[in-house]
């Protein structure tokens, strides 16, 4: 028996590096890599052939004269189309919660910078198939039955990526964006982009809200907690 999933994908990207990168990501993760487009048309022709699983598409940047604003997210609305339930993965240069929002409302699944490690968005591709993975409660304060996680506040868990989870506890604990952005090595602007993704992936509203689930998800230090 083949180890290889049967689950297929579909990659566009303009660059030919990227598209041997994510070809080699995905296959090792058991994807099988059925098309590759480098434009736009090529893409759309793949996905009505073969109605993936997975689409792990780049977005054109704002700059690109030759996409407006509404084609630079076509190729989600496409996808769904063709199949519901397919996944899709969006890459992007720009990090500004307007393009987030904007493609998650098109119908995204993951959106992930590209400047990401590999093994972030990796394990955004795995999650975004298994719905399997919870954390346990805190060990480290008591809990009342009122406190215990709900199977919905489990299941956001499953959305946030590694840096993600790194930046809500670091914000649970107090850190402002400023100390989070030194800490991190990252701009205060990459912080709130960040803090924005977390906020629509756990249905809340500010910072309180956040660091709140990340208390009853046991996510924050002793001190937090104590």
């Amino acid at each position: 028996m083949s180890s290889r999933s049967s689950r297929t994908a579909v990659i566009a990207d303009e660059h030919p590096l990227w598209l041997d990168a994510l070809q080699t990501l995905l296959e090792r993760l058991g994807f099988d890599v059925v098309g590759r487009a480098a434009r736009r048309s090529d893409l759309f022709e793949l996905l009505e052939q073969h109605e993936p699983d997975l689409l792990v598409v780049d977005l054109p940047p704002i700059a690109d004269d030759a996409v407006d604003s509404d084609e630079r997210y076509e190729a989600l609305v496409r996808a769904r189309d063709v199949n519901p339930e397919v996944r899709c993965i969006v890459l992007s240069e720009a990090d500004d919660p307007a393009v987030l929002e904007r493609a998650f409302n098109a119908g995204a699944t993951v959106f992930c910078v590209k400047r990401a490690e590999p093994e972030d968005l990796a394990a955004a591709i795995r999650q975004s198939f298994n719905n399997s993975i919870y954390f346990a409660p805190s060990r480290r304060f008591h809990m009342s039955a009122a406190d215990v996680p709900s199977v919905a506040e489990q299941d956001c868990a499953l959305r946030l990526t590694k840096r993600e989870l790194e930046i809500l506890r670091l914000a649970a604990d107090g850190h402002s964006n400023a100390q989070l952005a030194r800490m991190l090595w990252v701009t205060e602007q990459t912080v709130k982009f960040h803090l924005s993704n977390i906020y629509r992936k756990l249905d809340v509203a500010n910072r309180t809200e956040a660091s709140r689930w990340a208390q009853r998800n046991g996510l924050l230090s002793i001190e937090a907690a104590a």
